[in-house]
């Protein structure tokens, strides 16, 4: 098994902790919040992996260049705006939906790739990616009357067209990582990606703050009041960023993201056992397809 498998499932198993914590936030603070709290509270433990690494264990710090600088911003601005729809979208629609929305991601990354790194796609990742949107699609229709039109439709409503908003901003930021990360051109992918997260978990910090105090002060009251569920978030988020940073530098941001639909999974398990929201028959059926099209995407990539 490829290194990076087992990153991403860990990846996405400890993003789905953090998405979790994140709806909960929502309820006591505003969109903008619950949005900061996922890199702010994160600083502490991206610093922390770059140090561990280089004192602890002694790798080589990287140096910067412009390259790096400019994909980190631009993954950077584009997480912060994908990560503030996918919280706006949990006051729509129960949990399981909200988040599914934007799992148009592995296909706009696959995109994104070809456009900005001349990166290519294999058939069978092309068929992967098909299988895990149309279980996407099943999923944002479960709750409403299902036909060929309402499948075709749904992409159109208001809450589809947000998801698909963030999915982009994912898909975009992925791919940015992916350049910035690779650019640094070593020691090693652990401490590339450790370096590409600590960089950019600063610069989201900065410019969530500087919102803040330009715009809402008091979310940063209601912040700071709800510091232990949002410390929670800061190190479920910091860890699996690096997860996902490590996985990018070795894979391809389209491939790593088609792995990461077995979050759906852990989502379920959330909505079911935490929110106490209830799934259907189709939600189900949706789900199996995300699975079957990571299953494809290992067996056929």
């Amino acid at each position: 098994m490829e290194l990076w498998i087992p990153i991403t499932i860990a990846a996405a198993f400890l993003q789905n902790i953090r998405s979790a914590m994140q709806k909960h936030l929502k309820g006591v603070m505003g969109t903008t919040g619950a949005t900061f709290v996922r890199f702010g509270f994160g600083i502490p433990f991206a610093l922390f992996f770059v140090a561990l690494l280089h004192v602890g264990v002694g790798m080589e710090l990287p140096a910067w260049n412009r390259v790096f600088v400019f994909w980190a911003i631009i993954g950077g601005v584009a997480q912060i705006a994908a990560t503030m729809l996918l919280v706006y979208l949990f006051s729509f629609r129960n949990f399981t939906v909200g988040t599914a929305y934007s799992r148009t991601e592995p296909a706009q990354a696959a995109l994104f790739g070809l456009l900005f790194l001349r990166e290519t796609v294999t058939r069978g990742s092309l068929f992967a990616i098909a299988i895990s949107v149309f279980g996407v699609m099943l999923i944002s229709v479960a709750r409403s009357a299902v036909s060929w039109k309402s499948l075709v439709t749904s992409v159109f409503s208001r809450t589809a067209l947000i998801g698909l908003a963030s999915g982009t901003g994912f898909g975009i930021a992925a791919v940015a990582y992916r350049a910035a990360s690779l650019s640094l051109g070593g020691p090693n992918f652990i401490m590339q990606a450790a370096v590409t997260l600590a960089f950019v978990i600063v610069f989201q910090t900065v410019i969530m703050l500087c919102w803040m105090i330009a715009r809402d002060r008091g979310e940063i009251v209601r912040v700071a009041q709800a510091w232990k569920p949002a410390f929670i978030v800061g190190a479920a988020g910091a860890t699996a960023s690096f997860g996902w940073f490590m996985a990018m530098t070795l894979q391809q941001a389209a491939y790593v993201k088609v792995l990461a639909q077995v979050e759906i999974i852990f989502t379920f398990a959330s909505s079911v056992f935490i929110f106490r929201e209830t799934i259907n028959r189709l939600e189900i059926i949706g789900t199996l397809l995300i699975v079957a099209g990571v299953v494809v995407l290992v067996l056929l990539a």
